[in-house]
């Protein structure tokens, strides 16, 4: 079983880190950059975890930030979701995980 991913989300700590405390502080940077986001899409941004993200806004934020991808997205284990681990002298196949195919067995007659 593949464990599922999620992600954390650090923008407001990254800008924290580089003395930007207010949402606003990233609109002139944006626009310079060619990317136009209202106040509130700013906010929703950098308050909330994006689930879909331009990667033209993505790259102008760490253009603007001068930081990396590991900075500002860190990815983690789904809430929930225990690791499991293959034993070791285990040979299963994907042959054995397949289901058997039914026989249709003629009714006896009577």
């Amino acid at each position: 079983m593949t464990a599922k991913l999620d992600y954390q989300w650090h923008l407001r700590q990254v800008m924290a880190a580089r003395g930007m405390f207010s949402t606003m502080d990233l609109l002139d940077p944006l626009a310079e950059r060619g990317i136009k986001l209202s106040s509130s899409q700013i906010y929703r941004l950098v308050a909330e975890r994006p689930e879909r993200l331009s990667l033209k806004i993505l790259m102008a934020l760490l253009d603007i930030l001068d930081c990396t991808m590991d900075d500002l997205i860190e990815p983690v284990a789904a809430a929930g979701q225990a690791k499991k681990t293959k034993a070791v002298d285990s040979e299963a196949g994907v042959g054995d995980l397949r289901p058997k195919r039914a026989r249709i067995m003629p009714s006896p007659a009577t």
